[in-house]
Order: structure tokens, then sequence, then C-alpha cells
């Protein structure tokens, strides 16, 4: 069965400097990407010590970088300068306020988010919206947690870019 969604796609266009929205980003966003997720879950001994763990690997805005991929460094190798970021970012225990109420959320989480530098020297900052990523579900409590993710989302982007949405 293929059910077609609607995605809504969010964009933030800013005149700070691609490098400086990054900086920003990076300073909001913690990092499990060195040590790697499964080593929280692995040295977990309970429910409260990997909350704890979590808690550790946060951010000022309640996210962690799971993912960096600089598909501009690559493009750039093929005769086309790029300034292009992706990142996959999340929180474990906001994921868990999704999925507990359907397993196929994680489909969805961690979330990815894009900053890049456009023709014009433009900054953007772009996203889906994870609530609409999983409307087919279906599920108003889902939505309604979701809809908590897409905020945080936004007020990420609007601190990281000085824009309002």
């Amino acid at each position: 069965m293929i059910n077609q969604i609607t995605v809504e796609h969010v964009t933030f266009t800013t005149d700070r400097k691609f490098e400086a929205v990054v900086r920003l980003f990076e300073e909001q966003v913690g990092s499990i990407e060195e040590r790697g997720f499964a080593s929280i879950i692995n040295s977990s001994t309970s429910q409260a010590d990997f909350q704890e763990r979590v808690h550790e690997i946060i951010g000022p805005s309640g996210f962690t970088r799971f993912l960096t991929v600089d598909h501009g460094a690559w493009v750039s190798n093929q005769d086309r300068p790029t300034k292009f970021v992706m990142y996959t970012l999340g929180n474990p225990l906001i994921a868990i306020s999704m999925i507990k109420h359907h397993v196929e959320a994680g489909l969805d989480v961690p979330v990815r988010l894009a900053i890049y530098e456009d023709d014009q020297g433009s900054t953007k900052v772009v996203f889906n919206k994870p609530s609409s990523l999983m409307s087919s579900l279906n599920n108003e409590a889902l939505e309604q947690a979701a809809t908590k993710l897409d905020d945080k989302m936004i007020a990420l982007a609007e601190v990281i870019t000085g824009v309002k949405a």
C-alpha cells in the first residue's frame, strides 16, 4: 500500500553568513557523533541512567547531533562550489514521546535539517515538519507530540538565523 501525504517544508532565509549559522547551530545542538548512540544504550543500567546519559549530550536547544553530512565538500569537488551541510538531530526522550503512540514514528525521528548558501549568497535553513511526515499514521496523541517537535525545530531555526517564523 502507498499512502500519499503532504509534507510541510520549512525554509528560513537569513543574511547571516553560512559559517556563522553553522557555528550557531553547533553551539545550540549537542553531539553524540563521536561516541555513537549505541554507547549510551549499551552502557545504561536503567531507564533513569539512560535518561541521565541523554541529558549529558543534549545542547541548549534540546537536541543532539547524530550525524553530519557535508554535501558541499563532495559537490565542490565536482566543479560546483557549494556550501551545504545536512544534519541528523534529535532527542531520544522526545522521540519516545512519539514512538510510544505509534512505532512507525521512528521512521521520521531523528529529524534532518540542512544549512546551505544559495546562489544569491543568502543562507538557508531547511527541514520538513516532523508532524507532516507522520501525518499518515492518523494518531492524535502522536500528532500532538510531533507538533511539539515542530515547534522546537522552528525555535532552533529562529535562534540560528535571527529570523522569526
